[in-house]
């Protein structure tokens, strides 16, 4: 292993001696992978195809004692680290040009106790595989919508999907973490044990320690729950928006109702005749009684002419994976978000306005159905602060090619633009593309305790390869 050049946190370069480098390789377990290995660019490569970074050397950890080595190794020589879960983030915060990756992806496993209703979770675990596992006993927690995301940049940012209306947020079923501290230390984060440092990694990002393990609260769901997807003609969406709008206000929280806004892509259920065309979406999930489901779904799917209905008894882990083929790997991405309370006729109408004019066959808004129990927790009990929002838009501009990427990201800025005056002002942490400018705003009135913390557990901004909360001074 020769010398190795790579950036300091300072924004220099250093250069560390092979004798230095061999030395710290030979206590850990893990490997270390620079550019020209085999292996380098897979490791290094995120979800957002836009983001293409390259770190100066990666470490693929298995285990904590790998983790707590690399980080006290990074100190030491003062290095820029970047952690990696499953890099699905959308801001690509993952990696950086010069720095030491600290990969977790290899720490991808999941212990499920039945009895208990506990699972314990590996950092680098995807959403696919918690469910997998969990749903062998027919229990789940309360996850994301696309099954390749990684289980913890989801949880430290809040995490919402289908079952967040009836079971709250991901950060709401964690019951414990173990976290490596930027001293090199592993502590043990609960409600009683470090617990100021457990409630600032919920919903408070990667900004005060790298989690080595999650232990969540698990809850009896499915197997098969009802669920699947009601498609209407883009020319009734202002009608159908509306219809939608009243009856999620008075859905009892086992029923999620979200909407999606895109280009029809060839599903086998739709009508050849509208591939490619705009179309009017609602994804609906019942976490309950499928007779029930029925019965409470029934006047929204008699609602106008839809195209198709594909509504019905659906594994909760097929549901799950639903929307992953229009969220591969490899794509660019640029997303812009909301948060509102309500839906006003206006901003209806800017929305399916948008909607007919998407700047690429993969782009997509959609509508998110939050409330329930999401907003029965207090806003200061977790460092996630959005427990008012009823809905949360999600403007995804998506593309294949390099060329289209003015275009495209600004189609979605005019978008937000906007729909602004509607928000709260609050965003998703985990759906902000870029950083700095919108980080205040996505931690809202619990910013200020979260910088008291970030001074208390990361001084120095060691941890500064996210969306960055600055120790307050």
């Amino acid at each position: 292993m020769s010398d190795l050049k790579i950036n300091t946190m300072d924004g220099r370069e250093t250069v560390l001696a092979e004798a230095v480098l061999n030395d710290f390789k030979s206590g850990l377990l893990c490997s270390l992978l620079r550019r020209e290995d085999k292996g380098y660019d897979e490791a290094r490569a995120l979800w957002n195809g836009m983001i293409d970074r390259r770190p100066a050397v990666i470490a693929r950890c298995t285990g904590a004692a790998d983790v707590i080595s690399c980080v006290k190794f990074a100190r030491q020589h003062k290095l820029l680290i970047a952690v990696k879960g499953a890099g699905h983030n959308i801001a690509g915060m993952a990696s950086s040009n010069g720095s030491f990756m600290i990969d977790l992806s290899l720490m991808n496993w999941v212990q499920v106790d039945p009895d208990a209703r506990i699972a314990v979770v590996g950092p680098g675990t995807t959403l696919r595989t918690l469910d997998h596992e969990t749903q062998a006993f027919g229990l789940a927690t309360p996850l994301g919508i696309n099954s390749t995301t990684g289980i913890a940049g989801l949880t430290l940012g809040g995490g919402f999907g289908w079952l967040s209306r009836s079971l709250g947020l991901t950060v709401d079923n964690l019951l414990s973490a173990d976290v490596v501290t930027p001293d090199g230390k592993l502590l043990h984060a609960n409600e009683k044990e470090n617990a100021d440092l457990f409630w600032a990694i919920r919903g408070g990002g990667g900004n005060f320690g790298i989690v080595t393990s999650f232990r969540f609260r698990l809850h009896p769901v499915g197997p098969t729950l009802l669920a699947g997807l009601i498609v209407h003609p883009f020319k009734e969406a202002g009608k159908v928006f509306r219809y939608y709008r009243d009856f999620v206000a008075n859905a009892p929280d086992k029923l999620t109702c979200w909407v999606v806004l895109r280009k029809a892509p060839p599903l086998p259920f739709l009508p050849a005749g509208v591939h490619g065309k705009e179309i009017f979406i609602i994804a609906a999930v019942y976490a309950g009684d499928i007779k029930e489901g029925e019965k409470l779904l029934e006047p929204l799917r008699k609602f106008g002419q839809p195209i198709a209905d594909v509504v019905g008894p659906t594994p909760f882990t097929g549901f799950q994976q639903a929307f992953d083929p229009l969220l591969t790997p490899g794509f660019r991405n640029y997303w812009k978000s909301h948060n509102f309370t309500k839906l006003d006729d206006e901003l209806l109408d800017t929305i399916i306005n948008y909607a007919g004019q998407l700047p690429s066959p993969l782009s997509e808004i959609f509508v998110g159905n939050l409330g329930g129990a999401v907003n029965r927790v207090a806003v200061n009990a977790t460092a996630y602060p959005h427990r008012d929002p009823n809905f949360i838009l999600n403007v995804h501009t998506r593309w294949e090619d390099k060329g289209s990427d003015a275009k495209c990201i600004d189609w979605a800025r005019k978008f937000f633009d906007a729909t602004a005056s509607f928000a709260t002002g609050g965003v998703y942490v985990n759906f902000i593309s870029e950083g700095d400018e919108r980080v205040p705003s996505a931690f809202g009135t619990n910013y200020q305790r979260l910088a008291e913390l970030k001074k208390k557990y990361d001084p120095e901004n060691f941890l500064r390869t996210n969306q960055n909360i600055m120790p307050a001074k």
